[in-house]
Protein backbone atom coordinates (compact mmCIF):
# COMPACT_ATOMS: atom_id res chain seq x y z
CA UNK A 1 0.00 0.00 0.00
CA UNK A 2 1.07 3.47 -1.22
CA UNK A 3 2.38 5.76 1.60
CA UNK A 4 0.96 9.54 1.88
CA UNK A 5 3.09 12.21 -0.40
CA UNK A 6 4.40 15.03 1.86
CA UNK A 7 2.26 17.70 -0.08
CA UNK A 8 -0.68 15.28 1.71
CA UNK A 9 0.61 15.67 5.24
CA UNK A 10 1.12 19.45 5.03
CA UNK A 11 -2.23 20.13 3.78
CA UNK A 12 -3.87 17.96 6.07
CA UNK A 13 -2.13 19.90 9.01
CA UNK A 14 -2.27 17.56 12.10
CA UNK A 15 1.82 16.37 11.95
CA UNK A 16 3.45 18.78 13.82
CA UNK A 17 5.95 19.30 11.07
CA UNK A 18 3.91 21.40 8.99
CA UNK A 19 1.52 23.24 11.75
CA UNK A 20 2.50 26.67 12.59
CA UNK A 21 3.48 27.21 16.07
CA UNK A 22 1.65 30.51 16.54
CA UNK A 23 2.05 30.85 19.76
CA UNK A 24 5.40 32.03 18.57
CA UNK A 25 4.42 34.79 16.24
CA UNK A 26 3.98 38.11 17.71
CA UNK A 27 1.23 38.96 15.73
CA UNK A 28 0.06 39.94 12.06
CA UNK A 29 1.99 43.05 10.83
CA UNK A 30 -0.25 45.26 8.72
CA UNK A 31 -0.85 48.70 7.60
CA UNK A 32 -3.41 49.65 10.91
CA UNK A 33 -6.47 51.98 9.55
CA UNK A 34 -5.96 55.26 11.34
CA UNK A 35 -4.02 58.32 10.41
CA UNK A 36 -1.42 60.13 12.70
CA UNK A 37 2.31 60.02 13.58
CA UNK A 38 3.59 57.29 15.87
CA UNK A 39 6.98 56.57 17.69
CA UNK A 40 9.13 52.86 16.98
CA UNK A 41 9.19 51.67 20.47
CA UNK A 42 11.28 48.16 19.36
CA UNK A 43 12.67 46.31 17.21
CA UNK A 44 12.08 42.69 17.16
CA UNK A 45 12.56 39.58 15.18
CA UNK A 46 9.61 38.14 14.22
CA UNK A 47 9.80 33.75 14.14
CA UNK A 48 8.29 32.41 10.62
CA UNK A 49 9.33 35.95 9.08
CA UNK A 50 12.19 37.08 7.40
CA UNK A 51 12.22 40.03 7.77
CA UNK A 52 12.61 42.09 11.37
CA UNK A 53 9.23 43.51 12.61
CA UNK A 54 9.20 46.98 14.86
CA UNK A 55 6.32 48.09 17.27
CA UNK A 56 4.60 51.40 16.84
CA UNK A 57 2.78 53.50 19.11
CA UNK A 58 0.37 55.61 18.07
CA UNK A 59 -1.39 57.12 20.91
CA UNK A 60 -2.36 54.10 23.61
CA UNK A 61 -2.23 52.17 20.14
CA UNK A 62 0.88 49.89 19.49
CA UNK A 63 0.72 48.22 16.18
CA UNK A 64 3.25 45.81 14.25
CA UNK A 65 4.75 47.47 11.32
CA UNK A 66 7.56 45.11 8.66
CA UNK A 67 10.51 47.32 9.44
CA UNK A 68 12.26 49.16 6.69
CA UNK A 69 16.16 49.65 6.11
CA UNK A 70 17.16 52.04 8.65
CA UNK A 71 14.86 52.17 10.43
CA UNK A 72 15.72 53.43 14.64
CA UNK A 73 13.76 53.36 17.76
CA UNK A 74 12.65 56.53 18.57
CA UNK A 75 11.76 57.30 14.57
CA UNK A 76 8.44 59.23 14.06
CA UNK A 77 6.47 57.36 11.35
CA UNK A 78 3.53 58.49 9.82
CA UNK A 79 0.07 56.99 8.20
CA UNK A 80 -1.27 58.93 5.31
CA UNK A 81 -0.37 62.96 4.70
CA UNK A 82 2.61 63.36 2.19
CA UNK A 83 5.36 63.56 3.88
CA UNK A 84 7.54 61.09 1.60
CA UNK A 85 10.31 59.93 4.26
CA UNK A 86 11.14 56.37 4.91
CA UNK A 87 8.89 54.62 6.84
CA UNK A 88 5.55 56.23 6.12
CA UNK A 89 2.13 54.58 4.92
CA UNK A 90 0.80 56.49 2.25
CA UNK A 91 -1.88 55.53 -0.64
CA UNK A 92 -0.18 55.02 -4.00
CA UNK A 93 -1.76 57.74 -5.71
CA UNK A 94 -0.01 60.16 -3.56
CA UNK A 95 3.71 58.71 -4.01
CA UNK A 96 5.52 60.25 -6.87
CA UNK A 97 7.22 58.09 -9.69
CA UNK A 98 10.79 56.31 -9.07
CA UNK A 99 9.52 55.92 -5.12
CA UNK A 100 10.93 52.60 -3.66
CA UNK A 101 8.05 50.96 -1.35
CA UNK A 102 6.75 47.93 -0.01
CA UNK A 103 3.81 46.19 1.77
CA UNK A 104 1.56 47.03 -0.64
CA UNK A 105 -2.31 46.25 0.02
CA UNK A 106 -3.55 44.33 -3.06
CA UNK A 107 -7.42 45.89 -2.26
CA UNK A 108 -7.71 49.65 -0.41
CA UNK A 109 -7.92 48.65 3.33
CA UNK A 110 -6.75 45.12 3.28
CA UNK A 111 -3.18 45.84 5.67
CA UNK A 112 -0.65 44.88 2.88
CA UNK A 113 -0.57 41.89 0.93
CA UNK A 114 2.93 42.12 -1.94
CA UNK A 115 6.24 42.66 -1.09
CA UNK A 116 6.92 41.61 2.05
CA UNK A 117 9.99 39.36 2.50
CA UNK A 118 13.58 40.86 3.68
CA UNK A 119 15.39 42.90 0.94
CA UNK A 120 12.58 43.52 -1.22
CA UNK A 121 11.09 46.61 -2.81
CA UNK A 122 8.89 48.04 -5.55
CA UNK A 123 8.98 50.69 -7.53
CA UNK A 124 6.20 52.97 -8.52
CA UNK A 125 6.88 53.29 -12.67
CA UNK A 126 3.59 55.74 -13.61
CA UNK A 127 0.46 57.14 -11.77
CA UNK A 128 -2.54 57.17 -14.18
CA UNK A 129 -5.99 55.86 -13.37
CA UNK A 130 -3.82 52.72 -11.90
CA UNK A 131 -0.98 53.13 -10.36
CA UNK A 132 1.99 50.42 -11.81
CA UNK A 133 4.73 48.98 -10.13
CA UNK A 134 7.36 46.94 -10.92
CA UNK A 135 7.24 44.32 -8.03
CA UNK A 136 10.41 42.60 -7.32
CA UNK A 137 9.96 39.64 -9.77
CA UNK A 138 10.24 42.16 -12.57
CA UNK A 139 6.98 41.98 -13.53
CA UNK A 140 4.40 45.58 -13.43
CA UNK A 141 1.38 45.16 -11.97
CA UNK A 142 -1.54 47.90 -11.97
CA UNK A 143 -3.12 48.54 -8.25
CA UNK A 144 -6.40 51.20 -6.82
CA UNK A 145 -4.68 54.74 -6.48
CA UNK A 146 -6.29 54.30 -2.95
CA UNK A 147 -4.00 51.18 -1.50
CA UNK A 148 -1.53 51.82 0.67
CA UNK A 149 2.60 51.31 0.90
CA UNK A 150 5.02 52.14 2.79
CA UNK A 151 8.16 53.78 1.58
CA UNK A 152 11.35 52.32 1.64
CA UNK A 153 12.86 48.39 1.65
CA UNK A 154 12.53 45.89 3.58
CA UNK A 155 15.13 45.21 6.34
CA UNK A 156 16.88 42.16 6.14
CA UNK A 157 18.86 41.88 3.03
CA UNK A 158 21.28 39.67 2.00
CA UNK A 159 19.66 36.97 4.56
CA UNK A 160 20.14 33.85 2.12
CA UNK A 161 23.98 35.04 1.95
CA UNK A 162 24.35 33.84 5.59
CA UNK A 163 25.09 29.97 5.72
CA UNK A 164 23.29 27.96 8.32
CA UNK A 165 26.98 25.97 8.87
CA UNK A 166 25.25 22.75 10.68
CA UNK A 167 21.94 21.22 9.82
CA UNK A 168 20.53 21.48 13.49
CA UNK A 169 20.15 25.09 13.01
CA UNK A 170 18.37 24.40 9.67
CA UNK A 171 15.67 22.09 11.68
CA UNK A 172 14.99 25.23 14.06
CA UNK A 173 14.62 27.92 11.62
CA UNK A 174 12.26 25.95 9.36
CA UNK A 175 10.44 25.02 12.59
CA UNK A 176 8.97 28.49 12.45
CA UNK A 177 7.85 28.38 9.20
CA UNK A 178 6.14 24.96 9.22
CA UNK A 179 8.77 23.61 6.55
CA UNK A 180 10.46 20.61 6.64
CA UNK A 181 14.38 21.42 6.53
CA UNK A 182 15.14 19.15 4.43
CA UNK A 183 13.13 17.69 0.97
CA UNK A 184 13.76 14.71 -1.00
CA UNK A 185 13.66 14.19 -4.19
CA UNK A 186 10.99 11.80 -5.78
CA UNK A 187 13.05 10.13 -7.90
CA UNK A 188 15.36 9.25 -4.92
CA UNK A 189 12.52 7.04 -3.13
CA UNK A 190 11.05 3.96 -3.49
CA UNK A 191 7.57 3.42 -5.98
CA UNK A 192 5.84 2.83 -2.43
CA UNK A 193 6.45 6.41 -1.96
CA UNK A 194 6.58 8.20 -4.36
CA UNK A 195 4.88 7.89 -8.18
CA UNK A 196 8.74 8.87 -9.47
CA UNK A 197 10.10 6.34 -7.06
CA UNK A 198 11.76 3.20 -8.06
CA UNK A 199 13.69 2.12 -11.21
CA UNK A 200 17.59 0.95 -12.14
CA UNK A 201 18.61 4.28 -12.21
CA UNK A 202 16.89 7.80 -10.77
CA UNK A 203 14.28 8.50 -13.58
CA UNK A 204 10.53 9.52 -13.32
CA UNK A 205 9.67 6.62 -16.00
CA UNK A 206 6.94 8.10 -17.53
CA UNK A 207 5.64 11.78 -18.76
CA UNK A 208 6.36 13.79 -15.58
CA UNK A 209 3.15 16.12 -16.74
CA UNK A 210 -0.29 15.69 -15.46
CA UNK A 211 -3.57 16.07 -15.77
CA UNK A 212 -5.05 18.96 -14.21
CA UNK A 213 -7.44 16.53 -12.81
CA UNK A 214 -5.29 14.02 -11.41
CA UNK A 215 -6.02 12.39 -7.88
CA UNK A 216 -3.78 13.93 -5.15
CA UNK A 217 -1.41 10.66 -5.13
CA UNK A 218 -0.60 11.15 -8.48
CA UNK A 219 -0.35 14.99 -9.18
CA UNK A 220 3.56 15.21 -8.60
CA UNK A 221 5.90 16.73 -11.32
CA UNK A 222 4.45 19.27 -14.07
CA UNK A 223 0.84 20.14 -13.93
CA UNK A 224 -0.84 20.82 -17.27
CA UNK A 225 -2.40 23.68 -18.91
CA UNK A 226 -4.74 25.06 -16.70
CA UNK A 227 -8.54 24.74 -18.22
CA UNK A 228 -9.85 27.86 -19.64
CA UNK A 229 -12.80 27.52 -17.07
CA UNK A 230 -10.65 28.41 -14.27
CA UNK A 231 -8.52 31.03 -16.34
CA UNK A 232 -12.38 32.92 -16.35
CA UNK A 233 -12.77 32.61 -12.83
CA UNK A 234 -9.61 34.40 -11.68
CA UNK A 235 -9.86 37.04 -14.42
CA UNK A 236 -13.26 38.09 -13.00
CA UNK A 237 -11.92 38.65 -9.55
Amino acid sequence: MGKNLPQQRRGRGTSPTYRSPSHRHPGMPVHPKLTGEGIVTSLEHSPGRTAPIARVKYGRLEVLMIAPDGLQVGQVVSIGGYNIDRGNTLPLGSIPEGTLVYNVESNPGDGGKFVRAAGTTAIVVSQAEKTVLQLPSGQFHSFDPKCRATIGVVAGAGRPERPFAKAGKKVLAYRSFSKPPLWVRGVAMNPVDHPHGGGAHQHVGRPSTVSWHASPGRKVGRLGPVPKRIKEKRRRR
